[in-house]
């Protein structure tokens, strides 16, 4: 049974840790970026979603990269400050993370799919999971030319990987995400069962495309 002094003491840098993370998952990157840059709203081109695939769509690959780099980082920026209080309230701030990406209250709560912060939650909670994961897509989109089954497939692997690496909470942690990466891939699961879903080097075959599908065939936020 917890220690309820201890809980009492822990429970303001758990909030502030899950706060934080949330606040910087928010931040919008792709849109902050086209629209700094005079590109418009990317929310109305293409798929509509604010991830670098979608960016890329706007002509700028170096607006593209740096969206997927803003995306990982918001991941892992807020994981790495908040280990110094301790792994839970590092686990609490990528969980932040993650859901302040996918429902941004800038945006109304219509965000990303997660790919990108996911990685980054990854790379600052533990970095051999992150090199596993990268591994796994690369193996993966080679095989089978889908990008977004290739995030799915990593994805979810991870629990059961860091189950083996004997990290038990942080596999906990990730079985959420997981979860909630998946159903955000809803629309892409379904057009790979239909052999709908675009192939990675492919013609587009829909407009509302993973929002993992790379740009220029790397993952996307």
């Amino acid at each position: 049974m917890p220690d309820p002094i201890s809980l009492t003491y822990s429970l303001p840098y758990y909030l502030m840790a899950l706060a934080f993370g949330y606040i910087l998952g928010s931040t919008p990157f792709g849109l902050l970026l086209t629209k700094f840059a005079g590109m418009g709203d990317v929310r109305k081109i293409g798929s509509g979603n604010i991830g670098a695939t979608n960016v890329l769509r706007t002509g700028s690959k170096k607006l593209a990269f740096f969206t997927l780099l803003g995306d990982l980082l918001k991941g892992t920026i807020p994981v790495v400050i908040a280990a110094q209080w301790g792994p839970e309230t590092a686990n609490l701030a990528a969980i932040g993370a993650f859901l302040g990406h996918l429902f941004p209250f800038w945006l109304k709560f219509k965000g990303g799919k997660g790919v990108a912060t996911y990685l980054g939650v990854l790379l600052g909670l533990y970095w051999p999971a992150f090199l596993l994961f990268a591994f796994t897509w690369l193996a993966a989109a080679f095989i089978t030319r889908y990008s977004s089954l290739s995030a799915l497939i990593a994805s979810g692997m991870m629990p059961f990987a860091l189950m083996g690496f004997g990290e038990w909470q942080m596999a906990e942690v990730f079985a959420v995400l997981t979860a909630l990466l998946w159903v955000k891939h809803k629309a892409n699961i379904n057009r790979l069962l239909n052999g709908t879903e675009s192939r990675i080097g492919g013609k587009n075959k829909s407009e509302t495309d993973s929002e993992s599908e790379p740009a220029t065939d790397g993952p996307d936020a």
